[in-house]
């Protein structure tokens, strides 16, 4: 006699696509704080982590088209500050 129902997955979706949704949403996350600050790490990183979770085939697509140019825009606030300034860093 069985006293509780079986044990069934609710999770229908496989954990290489649960890890790049994770990482297409951490690549948004990362580009825009990157706009504001560490943008000569959190830039590439956001690129990295963009590139990656569309090539495992993310659903979060358009999240990780964001993050991939908000990373590419925290590099270019970076070249244009550091024109600016004239100098190899920038601050505010």
């Amino acid at each position: 006699m069985q006293l509780t129902a079986p044990v069934t997955s609710r999770d229908d979706t496989r954990p290489a696509a649960r890890d790049a949704d994770g990482m297409a949403v951490a690549s948004f996350i990362l580009g825009l704080l990157g706009l504001l600050v560490l943008n000569i790490f959190l830039g590439p990183i956001a690129i990295v982590l963009a590139a990656v979770s569309l090539w495992r085939g993310t659903a979060r697509r358009g999240r990780a088209w964001l993050g991939l140019t908000l990373g590419v825009a925290d590099l270019v606030v970076l070249v244009t500050a550091m024109q600016l300034s004239h100098t190899l860093s920038w601050s505010m």
